[in-house]
């Protein structure tokens, strides 16, 4: 669960799950369904194929013959935000199980085979998923769903595998956070200072001493009630035939058992009041670092486009206002960096309260007043001093730009990816298709508003870093709400 640097065209893998159709649905593209007032040049045509098995599992079927490869990934609907209580670091622990064996391929024999076909493979937990995913030659398609099935009908849960791999998580606890400068900081440590809601404010990496406490029963209750057929959806994307894969897909998984999908817990959140600011102390850091954050809107709302595009104007490029101001007037800072789901995956595959975050390191605690005082000007500026057409179509493009890099990208992993997201949270991976026309809805009346509603100062968490011991007076945390 390393945390990767994406922006919306990332390709990291992380909401709620939907009931799945009881019949199949072809979608078509909204291309072909666009109305006389949507812009021509952001029609976007991916080919979607979207029903759902006896046993509750959703199908995506996407082809393109662009190269003769096949990317097939099966994402199951339980991310790191919804584990276990008193069990944290648990879904990422499983992800680490989902590589241990099966009833036909021994441990990390999967692995090997993959390899040995000249293909690539990865997983990871997120916030609301945890996905499995490998490209290969796609005359190998077949071989990559009968093993994807057979590890989701007989994972080997043994008590050898489990200890194994309670300590190859703990290790990775402590050389990715514990023992790394900035560890956590600030993809893992913002959400437990911003969010209340223990679903979405606990360690999601995991408490050592909860990784210690899980056991096998654990193990095998969690595998039979999350990794079940109902819980996930599977999605191929290449050179492919939509008959033919049908027909395989129907042989190795229409046959495994399914259970009744969980209802999941609340992970809303109250809104909140005023601004939160914490410092935390880092013996390993270099010098000072600075993060803050802004509460999302709701996903699939105006405003949550006009954040996407929002987070271009002010973040994402050398042309960014955030830049402009701390790294080329101020020179508070050398670098800032930030995004939706920032580190962690892009604005469209999660399903859950969310963040808009950035992050920069200085050179002196005593800079912190400067550079909260240029965000807030920032900030201000887009609310008094609305943007211009001119500005919001330079944003769009770059959007555009990165959505199309995310649907060609790493052998249409990136395609994968939103159309897995869009099955699991929406039950519409054709929406799609659906992306470039809500992004042109968006005006600067809109952008306006948006930044007036969620960036100011009582809707911002900000979390600091300085570098050395903490004084041991305050060893337990910061400064506070």
């Amino acid at each position: 669960m390393k945390p990767l640097l994406l922006s919306v065209a990332g390709l990291a893998f992380l909401g709620l799950g939907c009931t799945p159709q009881p019949a199949e649905n072809t979608q078509q593209p909204a291309a072909e369904q666009a109305t006389e007032t949507a812009a021509p040049n952001y029609a976007v045509d991916v080919p979607v194929t979207y029903y759902t098995l006896d046993n509750g599992l959703k199908v995506v079927i996407s082809p393109d013959d662009t190269a003769p490869i096949a990317a097939v990934g099966v994402y199951y609907n339980i991310g790191f935000r919804i584990e276990p209580k008193d069990r944290t670091g648990f879904a990422h622990l499983f992800e680490h199980m989902m590589f241990q064996g099966s009833e036909n391929l021994g441990k990390m024999e999967l692995v090997k085979l993959i390899q040995n076909n000249g293909g690539v493979l990865n997983g990871s937990t997120r916030f609301d998923y945890t996905n499995y995913f490998e490209v290969v030659p796609k005359h190998t398609l077949e071989t990559m769903l009968w093993a994807e099935a057979d590890r989701m009908r007989s994972l080997k849960i043994t008590q050898e595998n489990l200890t194994n791999q309670q300590g190859v998580v703990k290790n990775e606890v402590k050389v990715n956070v514990l023992n790394q400068p900035y560890g956590g900081f600030p993809w893992l440590d913002m959400p437990q200072y911003a969010f209340d809601n223990w679903y979405n404010a606990h360690n999601f990496y995991g408490d050592l001493e909860d990784l210690d406490a899980a056991n096998l029963d654990d193990v095998k209750a969690f595998f039979t009630q999350y990794y079940s057929p109902s819980n996930a959806v599977l999605v191929v994307v290449g050179d492919v035939s939509i008959d033919d894969t049908k027909g395989m897909i129907e042989k190795y998984f229409a046959n495994i058992p399914s259970v009744e999908p969980k209802a999941l817990p609340d992970v809303t959140e109250l809104a909140q009041q005023k601004e939160r600011v914490h410092n935390k102390y880092d013996k390993l850091a270099p010098k000072p670092a600075y993060a803050f954050a802004y509460r999302m809107p709701p996903r699939d709302t105006p405003e949550y486009y006009a954040m996407g595009i929002i987070d271009q104007i002010l973040v994402q490029g050398n042309d960014s206002l955030l830049r402009k101001q701390l790294v080329n007037e101020t020179g508070l800072t050398g670098d800032i960096n930030g995004g939706i789901n920032y580190l962690l995956g892009n604005m469209f595959n999660y399903n859950g309260p969310m963040l808009w975050m950035a992050h920069l390191t200085h050179e002196t605690p005593e800079q912190r007043e400067a550079i909260t005082q240029s965000i807030d000007a920032v900030m201000t500026g887009l609310v008094e001093n609305p943007i211009t057409e001119a500005q919001i179509e330079l944003a769009k493009t770059k959007l555009k730009s990165d959505l199309y890099d995310t649907y060609e990208g790493f052998f249409g992993v990136g395609k994968l990816d939103l159309l897995a997201s869009f099955a699991l949270f929406d039950d519409n991976p054709g929406k799609i298709n659906q992306l470039d026309e809500a992004f042109a809805a968006v005006t600067p009346e809109l952008i306006q508003q948006t930044a007036k509603q969620y960036l100011h100062p009582g809707n911002r968490t900000v979390l600091t870093v300085t570098p050395g011991e903490a004084p041991q007076a305050t060893a337990t945390e910061g400064e506070g709400e």
